[in-house]
C-alpha cells in the first residue's frame, strides 16, 4: 500500500460509527453500544494484521506484534483513545488509533523488522463523558483510581461504572492497578490532533509544521459547584423575597472567566444541572462543574481559591449556600525530556510546545517514559463537530509515528 493508503481506508470504516445525524458530531461514550463498535473495529483491525490482540483487567484493548508482549520493560507502545466527549469531533482520539496501526503497516511496508516488542493500545474511557472522571482505564492500570473509587463512579442515569462494564460483556471485578503490564513497557508515544493552534500560526508564512512534539501538559482538574436555593413560583415571588442559586451560579461563571483571564489561566463552566428545572419555577438547586488549567499548580490552585471566594459571597447576598467538591485533579506533566528530545530530533527538530489538554499519556507519564505528537489542527477547534485536520497533514502524522516507531524498537 501507499504511504497512507491505510489510514484512509480505516478512517473511512471508523467515521459512520456513533456520529448524530443531527448534529454531526460524535457520542461514543464509555461502555455504550458505539463504544462497542469502535471497540470491535479495534479488535479486526488487529486480528486483520495477525497482531495478538488482548483486553486488560480494565477494559483496555491491546495489539502486539508478532505476539510479544515483552517482559524486560523494553516494549514500545503507541495509540491512544476511541471514546468521545458529547457531540465531540472525529479526530480527538481515534486519529492516534488509526495512526497508529496505519504507523505499522507502514514500518512494514519499509521492510522494518523490529527488535523490540510493538504494541497498539486503545485506552478505556478517556474523555470521562458519562462517568464525570478523565482517563479511567489508564488511571486504573497506573493506580492513580483505586478499584473502590471507580466503583463509585455513575452516570447521569445512576448507572454505576462496574455495572455498565458488565452490561458491555467486562468483568468488573477485575478491576485495579496493572503495574505487571506497565512493567512491559520501555516507551509510550501518543499521537493526538493540536487541541489549539500553535502549529497552524508558528512560522504561517511558511506553511509551518504539520507535527510537534509535546513539551509538557498543563496542571488541571474538575470541581462541583453546588448552589442551594429556594424552589418558589416565578410569577408571584417577589424578586427581593427570592433565594435564587441560578444568580449565584450565573455570577460564578463571569467571576470564573475573569479570575483565569488575570492569572493567564484558563476555567470554564461547561456543564450544568438544574432543580427542578422548571420554565415557571425558581430553582432549588444549580449543580455547575469548573474544569480549569494553568501553567503551573500554584496558579491554578488560587484561580480556583479566588472563583470560590466569589462563589461563597455572592451566594451570602442571594441567601444561597455554595459547596465546592473536588472531583479530579491531575498536577503538572513534564514528559521524559531525553524521549522528547529524541523524539523531536529523530522528526528534523519538530516543534515543541506544551499543551492545556490532559491525555493518557499523562496519566502514564507518572509509570513509563511517555511522549506525544501533536498534528496541526488548522482552526484550533477541539471537542466539537468542527474538529478538523487536512488530510496531508494526517499522513505526515503516520510518517513521523513511523519513523518514531523505528527509531525506538530497532535501536
Amino acid at each position: 500500500m501507499r504511504p497512507g493508503a491505510s489510514f484512509h481506508q480505516m478512517w473511512r470504516e471508523l467515521l459512520p460509527v456513533g456520529r448524530s445525524a443531527a448534529t454531526g458530531g460524535y457520542r461514543r461514550h464509555a461502555w455504550t453500544g458505539a463504544d462497542a463498535e469502535c471497540r470491535a473495529w479495534f479488535r479486526e483491525q488487529a486480528e486483520a494484521r495477525g497482531l495478538a490482540y488482548e483486553t486488560d483487567r480494565n477494559g483496555n484493548q491491546w495489539a502486539w506484534l508478532d505476539g510479544s508482549a515483552g517482559a524486560a520493560g523494553d516494549a514500545v507502545v503507541t495509540g491512544s483513545h476511541l471514546d468521545s466527549v458529547p457531540d465531540g469531533g472525529a479526530f480527538d482520539g481515534p486519529l492516534g488509533v488509526v495512526s497508529a496501526f496505519a504507523a505499522l503497516d507502514e514500518l512494514h511496508g519499509r521492510g522494518v523488522r523490529p527488535d523490540r516488542p510493538l504494541a497498539v493500545v486503545n485506552f478505556a474511557d478517556e474523555e470521562g463523558a458519562r462517568f464525570g472522571l478523565a482517563c479511567v482505564g489508564s488511571r486504573l492500570a497506573a493506580g492513580q483510581l483505586t478499584a473502590g473509587q471507580a466503583r463509585e463512579l455513575r452516570d447521569d442515569d445512576g448507572v454505576p461504572l462496574p455495572r455498565a462494564m458488565e452490561r458491555a460483556g467486562h468483568d468488573p471485578d477485575a478491576i485495579g492497578p496493572d503495574p505487571e503490564r506497565l512493567a512491559r513497557i520501555g516507551a509510550f508515544v501518543e499521537l493526538h490532533i493540536e487541541q489549539g493552534r500553535d502549529l497552524a500560526v508558528r512560522d504561517a508564512p511558511s506553511g509551518g509544521n504539520a507535527v510537534g512534539v509535546a513539551s509538557a501538559i498543563w496542571p488541571h482538574g474538575r470541581w462541583r459547584f453546588d448552589f442551594h436555593g429556594e424552589a418558589n413560583h416565578a410569577g408571584t415571588t417577589r424578586l427581593e423575597d427570592r433565594r435564587d442559586p441560578m444568580l449565584t451560579y450565573a455570577n460564578t461563571v463571569l467571576a470564573a472567566r475573569k479570575k483565569a483571564r488575570l492569572a493567564g489561566a484558563l476555567a470554564t463552566f461547561g456543564k450544568v444541572a438544574v432543580e427542578p428545572n422548571g420554565v415557571n419555577a425558581i430553582a432549588s438547586l444549580v449543580r455547575g462543574w469548573l474544569d480549569s488549567r494553568a501553567p503551573d499548580e500554584e496558579t491554578l490552585a488560587a484561580v480556583v481559591a479566588e472563583i470560590e471566594r466569589s462563589a461563597a459571597e455572592r451566594g451570602a447576598r442571594d441567601g444561597v449556600r455554595v459547596d465546592v467538591t473536588r472531583e479530579s485533579a491531575t498536577p503538572v506533566v513534564e514528559f521524559a525530556h531525553g524521549l522528547r528530545d529524541r523524539i523531536a530530533a529523530r522528526l528534523g527538530g519538530a516543534p515543541v510546545l506544551p499543551t492545556g489538554a490532559g491525555h493518557d499519556a499523562g496519566i502514564l507519564s507518572a509509570e513509563v517514559p511517555t511522549a506525544m505528537l501533536f498534528v496541526r489542527n488548522p482552526t484550533g477547534v477541539s471537542h466539537s463537530p468542527a474538529e478538523s485536520a487536512e488530510e496531508d497533514d494526517c499522513v505526515a502524522g503516520v510518517r513521523a509515528l513511523a519513523d518514531v516507531l523505528e527509531d525506538l524498537a530497532c535501536p
